[in-house]
Parts: C-alpha cells; sequence; structure tokens
C-alpha cells in the first residue's frame, strides 16, 4: 500500500523539518523527488536520498519568482514525463499583530506563503491536466483559530484553505486532486531557531510550555505530517479532494 512507483513528485521547501520528512519519505515509496528550495541543507537530503537507492534532485528556486518556478518545472517536464504529484511545503512565519506588522513583513509573507504556492500550481498543473495528478497544500491550525501575534502568517494560512478548495473544484474534471495539511507545532529547526533568537538561556522552559498548549501534551514531529502526506498523495486516497486535515494533537477542537 502507498507505493509511489514511477510518480514523479515536486516538493517544495524539502531541505529540512516537514519537507524534509516528506521528501525521504516518498523517496522510500519509490517517487522520483524533486525538491525545489533555496540553499540550506537541501543537497544533503538529495544526497541522503541517492545513497540509500532512491531517485532524487535538488533545484535551486525562490518559489515567490514565477521566472525561476517556470524554469525549473519547465527542466524537469523532459519529453514524456509528467508531474504527478506536487507538495507545496515552503512557507515562512512572522510575529506580530495588524499594528506591529509592516507593509514589507506582509509582502514577504504574501510573496512566499501565497505567491508561491499560486507559482507553483499556475505551472504544474497544466502537466496534470493530461494524466491526472494530486496537489497537497501545507496550510496550518492557524487557518482555523485565532493564535496571538500571528496576524500576517494567519492570514496568508486562510488564503491556502481558499486555493485549496478553488483548485480542487476546478479541476475535477481532470482527475487532479487537491488537499490540505493544517498542523499544530511541530519540532522542526525554525522551531529550535527561534527559541534561541527569542528566549536566549530559558529555551528548554520555553519549549515544554509551548508543547503544552497541545492537548496531547507535546509538539507534532515531522514524520507524523509525512506519513498523512503520504497517504493524501497516494492512490488509497483517490476518493478524498478539496479537504483540510488537523495534524494537531487536539489544539483545534480539544482547547478549552
Amino acid at each position: 500500500m502507498f507505493s509511489l512507483k514511477n510518480k514523479i513528485s515536486i516538493i517544495t521547501g524539502g531541505g529540512s523539518g516537514i519537507g524534509k520528512s516528506i521528501a525521504l519519505l516518498f523517496s522510500k515509496q519509490e517517487s522520483t523527488v524533486h525538491i525545489l528550495d533555496l540553499e540550506g541543507n537541501t543537497q544533503a537530503v538529495v544526497d541522503n536520498i541517492n545513497a540509500s537507492g532512491g531517485k532524487s534532485f535538488f533545484h535551486k528556486c525562490d518559489i515567490a519568482k514565477q521566472e525561476e518556478v517556470k524554469a525549473v518545472i519547465e527542466s524537469i517536464l523532459a519529453p514524456g514525463k509528467n508531474i504527478d504529484i506536487l507538495v507545496n511545503n515552503a512557507g515562512i512565519a512572522h510575529i506580530g499583530t495588524v499594528e506591529t506588522t509592516s507593509d514589507e513583513d506582509l509582502v514577504r509573507l504574501f510573496n512566499v506563503n501565497v505567491k508561491g504556492m499560486y507559482n507553483c500550481m499556475h505551472e504544474v498543473i497544466p502537466s496534470m491536466k493530461k494524466t491526472g495528478g494530486v496537489v497537497l497544500n501545507l496550510a496550518s491550525v492557524a487557518s482555523s483559530v485565532g493564535i496571538p501575534d500571528r496576524f500576517a502568517y494567519s492570514m496568508t494560512k486562510g488564503a491556502v484553505i481558499g486555493m485549496t478548495l478553488s483548485v480542487a473544484k476546478d479541476y475535477l474534471g481532470f482527475n487532479i486532486r487537491c488537499n490540505a495539511i493544517s498542523p499544530a507545532r511541530v519540532h522542526t529547526p525554525f522551531v529550535d531557531g527561534y527559541l534561541q533568537k527569542n528566549f536566549p538561556g530559558k529555551e528548554q522552559e520555553m519549549f515544554e510550555k509551548l508543547s503544552r498548549t497541545q492537548p496531547i501534551g507535546r509538539m507534532g514531529k515531522p514524520d507524523e505530517v509525512a506519513h498523512l502526506a503520504l497517504y493524501l498523495c497516494s492512490d488509497e486516497a483517490s476518493f478524498i479532494t478539496g479537504c483540510d486535515y488537523l495534524v494537531d494533537g487536539g489544539f483545534v477542537k480539544l482547547n478549552n
């Protein structure tokens, strides 16, 4: 079950965190994985996959720039090739209210979290229309509930849900499915960097405090999101489209 053999996947932001876990798992399930990311540790992820017998490629790409996305997608679409899976994982965060969020910050988040997803779907879906495919967008619990000091981030993640529903509706007749995953706090290098920057000397204390905001009592693990991503992108989920799945330890429904 959940085989991705002979399927070509594109994963944005696959160099670390949730994206890295998705890339590793999809490769294990025999998908050819193309990672679109900035430098970071992405090449090391690709080397790890290839050394383990998988097939993966790194494409340096700023997804906020449509011309870069277009060039990368065209390079992947060699004669006789189609893109079967697009995972829009790349995203950035921001802390602030509507008053403390600058115009520059708002535009920066919009360009990556919203326009970046649009750019990738705009270039990939024409190929998918020929043979069908799956789009999976990473949203957030911030799409569903109010979270303090996350004005710009919540705005962009709410837009992800709107884009997901729109694409799912528009391409039903082309056998293209589109779903979203909304994680709560997941322990990634981003979380560690955030704690080191904002709470020097109190990292462990704040880590435990943030973990307790989820009823299950801990942060999620990237692999736990990746496992759901695999299901939603596999043929076993062929009857599922236009849905948003919470992976949140009870954060949305059980917090009183």
